[in-house]
């Protein structure tokens, strides 16, 4: 669907690349800009492709792009990134404010070469405020939105979710949108743009109803309070093997169900939030854990009440079968290497006459400098004996 966009990558981390992995998902040509001197922390995670030195994140993450070393503060770099922009009109970033215009790269500097250029900085805290300059990562930003006070146990606070919340779904998501956003502003004024995302930002509507009754009431929702957050049914209970149930019976028809469902129809009538919470959670929480996970499965299987296991990732991933049945597993060949694979996550979002599916998972970073750089007339030994791709 966007085979005609073409994006310069600037990105590390998660957020900017797996915004450009959801463009590029979508057809977009992403050429990523890395300097093999600064190698990237995710992409070093473990496990490595077996036979490769290929991290799974980096086959993941680099799924249809192309990825070229350059070494940004050589000068040359500059000149090459200023040529590559008259055709790749799209940038997205991830340096600290105003790193870019040191190199010589910034959106003033890019807009000078390409009016039309559409230009996305994504940062923890945005390109303003006393804060912009200031490192961060997703439980740092998850920390100052808010959401914090609100998530967890009283007796025990917060706890670290393992879910990249600030990272993707507000830094990547946030960073498409705008991007996307952009390009349609384009088409119709023939203006770019330069977008400002910070992950802070878009977690501030993630506050959600309780942001919004604070703003309204000046009252605040503390942990294990709230509708959501603890103050009802609404949770998670733990099953007789060490498991845990989900149990979302929040409208008046589920909660009947659910209610009759495990022995207590006298709960019934007090709704899913009722004066004497503390007691009922209590109640729920004995019968719940009066039965295995598997047993829950079986008594809840047909029965329509917003009732689910909390599945392991193998549960998830390998044996659930909505997940499959929505191809969000995806088995592909390395790059160059048909006779490697390795799966990965999927594309989430369905289109009708335009069916995503990606052909090959990524190469390693700066596999496909010599290629790009030959296509635009540069000479790639001459570039690396000047040094200017960092090798």
């Amino acid at each position: 669907m966007l085979h005609d966009l073409k994006i310069l990558d600037f990105t590390t981390l998660l957020p900017g690349p797996y915004a450009t992995l959801m463009l590029s998902d979508m057809g977009a040509d992403v050429i990523k800009i890395s300097s093999p001197k600064r190698r990237d922390l995710v992409l070093e995670y473990e496990p490595y492709i077996e036979g490769t030195d290929l991290s799974a994140n980096e086959a993941w993450l680099g799924r249809g792009k192309r990825n070229i070393f350059l070494d940004l503060k050589h000068p040359e770099a500059g000149e090459i990134i200023r040529k590559l922009v008259m055709d790749y009109d799209i940038v997205i970033e991830q340096f600290r404010p105003g790193v870019m215009d040191r190199l010589g790269l910034g959106y003033e500097d890019l807009k000078a070469v390409n009016p039309g250029v559409i230009y996305c900085s994504l940062t923890g805290y945005g390109q303003t405020g006393p804060m912009a300059r200031r490192a961060g990562h997703d439980c740092n930003y998850m920390a100052r939105s808010g959401n914090l006070s609100m998530a967890g146990y009283a007796g025990t606070g917060p706890a670290p979710t393992n879910m990249q919340i600030a990272d993707i779904c507000c830094g990547s998501m946030n960073s498409v949108i705008g991007i996307l956003a952009a390009v349609h502003h384009r088409a119709v004024t023939g203006q770019g743009e330069y977008i400002d995302v910070a992950m802070l930002d878009g977690l501030i509507p993630l506050t959600g109803m309780d942001g919004v009754r604070f703003l309204a009431t000046g009252q605040e929702t503390g942990r294990e309070e709230g509708r959501l957050g603890g103050g009802s049914v609404y949770g998670y209970y733990k099953t007789a093997d060490g498991e845990y149930l989900s149990v979302g019976s929040l409208e008046p028809a589920f909660w009947k169900t659910f209610c009759e469902t495990i022995g207590c129809p006298e709960l019934i009538a007090g709704g899913v939030m009722p004066e004497n919470i503390g007691e009922v959670r209590e109640k729920v929480a004995r019968v719940i854990g009066s039965g295995t996970k598997a047993e829950w499965i079986e008594i809840f299987r047909d029965r329509d009440c917003c009732v689910e296991p909390v599945a392991s990732l193998r549960e998830a991933l390998e044996e659930d079968d909505q997940i499959r049945e929505r191809d969000m597993v995806w088995d592909l060949p390395l790059e160059g290497n048909g006779e490697k694979r390795v799966r990965q996550p999927g594309f989430p979002i369905r289109f009708l006459n335009s069916p995503v599916r990606g052909n090959e998972a990524g190469a390693p970073l700066g596999a496909h400098t010599r290629q790009v750089l030959e296509e635009y007339g540069y000479d790639y030994e001459v570039l690396k004996g000047k040094g200017v791709l960092g090798l």
